[in-house]
């Protein structure tokens, strides 16, 4: 951010100080713009070790690659994946901010999260960042697709090489996954996406699924499937938060 942006922004803070996203309170002194000094440290950050299908941290010491509970029957069509956080709290605050309420500005935030791993941020820089897609009618009605943002933005904070790609598109408007278990998200995912027109699978390439949330892993699976059956081999995912 250059010097005349950060004016603009403290002009702006004092005219509408920010809220915290969790508990509405002013945010000062937090080191997040939507997150104030008391949510802010009720933040799950995911280190090692974790599962290494769905990242969600195991609590001890732990040897070699584990699946957690979470990920019992899943048959990953990827490789390993990566969270930065637990969706509990201010990061489930934030999830649903930008996911539900057209709430771009929390980006910033969740950045500043993943920003905290270092080997993380390592891991993602120089892939290829593929966002989970968005039915085209889901899209419209919201305007964006969050999983996409999200990849955007991880791109920037990575750097090097990283570059994000619309690899996927989604043939089959679902129903919201939300409340369904893992058995009832799997029969409606099926067949669910498809390589995008005039799409090159690099196999030798870092590939990493992009999304929000890693609930049942049934949405990634999916993505996984299809991008694996295009010839993508070295294929991760990632998502922001986990639950």
């Amino acid at each position: 951010m250059n010097t005349v942006q950060q004016i603009g922004r403290g002009l702006l803070d004092v005219v509408f100080p920010p809220v915290c996203v969790q508990c509405e309170a002013l945010v000062e002194g937090s080191g997040y713009r939507h997150l104030c000094a008391k949510c802010a440290p009720l933040l799950h950050l995911v280190h090692a070790p974790h599962c290494s299908t769905c990242g969600h941290p195991f609590y001890g010491e732990m040897q070699g690659e584990r699946m957690c509970p979470h990920c019992q029957g899943l048959a990953p069509a990827f490789r390993e994946g990566r969270t930065a956080v637990l969706l509990k709290g201010p990061a489930r605050a934030l999830v649903h901010t930008l996911k539900y309420h057209r709430g771009l500005h929390v980006l910033g935030d969740m950045v500043a999260i993943i920003a905290q791993n270092e080997s993380l941020v390592s891991w993602l820089r120089d892939a290829v960042l593929v966002p989970v897609p968005l039915h085209s009618r889901r899209e419209r009605e919201r305007g964006y697709n969050q999983s996409r943002l999200i990849a955007e933005s991880v791109a920037r904070l990575a750097g090097g090489t990283t570059r994000v790609e619309d690899l996927l598109i989604r043939d089959v408007d679902t129903v919201s996954q939300t409340h369904h278990d893992k058995k009832t998200r799997q029969a409606n995912l099926k067949n669910a996406f498809a390589l995008a027109q005039g799409v090159t699978i690099n196999t030798a390439q870092h590939t990493i699924l992009i999304d929000d949330v890693f609930t049942t892993g049934s949405t990634l699976n999916s993505c996984a499937r299809t991008l694996r059956r295009a010839g993508c081999l070295n294929l991760d995912v990632f998502t922001f938060g986990h639950g």
